[in-house]
């Protein structure tokens, strides 16, 4: 109803007034969605048997495609609102406390998935690293050109993962090798794969997608 009677003072043959208010609608709907979230209620979790196999892969890109990280090599960026910006190799990070979780991939276009995802609980991250934790923002940016951010209150969600394995198992390439971030309570969207750098704001960063209409909260 709101996105209605926003659109009932465009014209039909105005697209900038069209888009214009479909983004205030996008914008109402990221605020509620904020208001809705439970930051202590957790998404279900499943028995191994229930793993989807294979796992789909999913991408802007085609599997053929997939970005050849090497591990060697790889560092983390840290920037922002970060006290330590020191980068992090994935021998640092694999030697943090580590989790799993066995959870539901829900995509936007409609289809879904149960994977088990291993790795290093994001809000302890966030902790160690000294970053601001009432600033509005995680941003990410990764080895395939994506890019995406997230609310803070997500990013301290207890089942916000730094995965580093899937399956039991180093993270394969086509999941994100060497790190993706693995949210169950986001559409896989906001999952970023392949992730290089984080950094923390209090200013929009957008995203991929984002920049292109779709929602930004992305999530419940």
């Amino acid at each position: 109803m709101g996105g209605l009677s926003l659109l009932t003072g465009c014209s039909t043959s105005d697209e900038s007034s069209i888009e214009t208010a479909l983004a205030g609608v996008s914008r109402v709907n990221d605020r509620l969605q904020a208001l809705l979230f439970d930051p202590t209620r957790l998404a279900p979790t499943y028995p191994d048997p229930m793993i989807t196999r294979p796992f789909p892969f999913n991408a802007y890109y085609g599997e053929d495609e997939v970005r050849q990280v090497d591990g060697d090599t790889w560092r983390l960026e840290l920037s922002g609102l970060v006290a330590d910006r020191r980068t992090w190799t994935l021998a640092q990070l694999r030697a943090l406390p580590q989790t799993d979780q066995v959870t539901r991939h829900i995509c936007v276009e409609g289809w879904s998935a149960i994977g088990k995802w291993g790795g290093v609980p994001f809000a302890g991250f966030l902790r160690s690293i000294g970053a601001d934790l009432s600033a509005k923002y995680a941003g990410f940016k990764c080895a395939d050109d994506y890019y995406t951010s997230i609310d803070m209150a997500t990013a301290l969600h207890p089942q916000a993962l730094l995965a580093l394995t899937y399956d039991g198992r180093q993270l394969p390439p086509r999941y994100g090798f060497p790190m993706k971030l693995r949210m169950p309570t986001k559409l896989g969207y906001k999952n970023p794969k392949h992730i290089q750098a984080i950094f923390v704001t209090n200013s929009y960063p957008g995203g991929y997608w984002e920049d292109q209409g779709y929602n930004w909260f992305g999530g419940s």
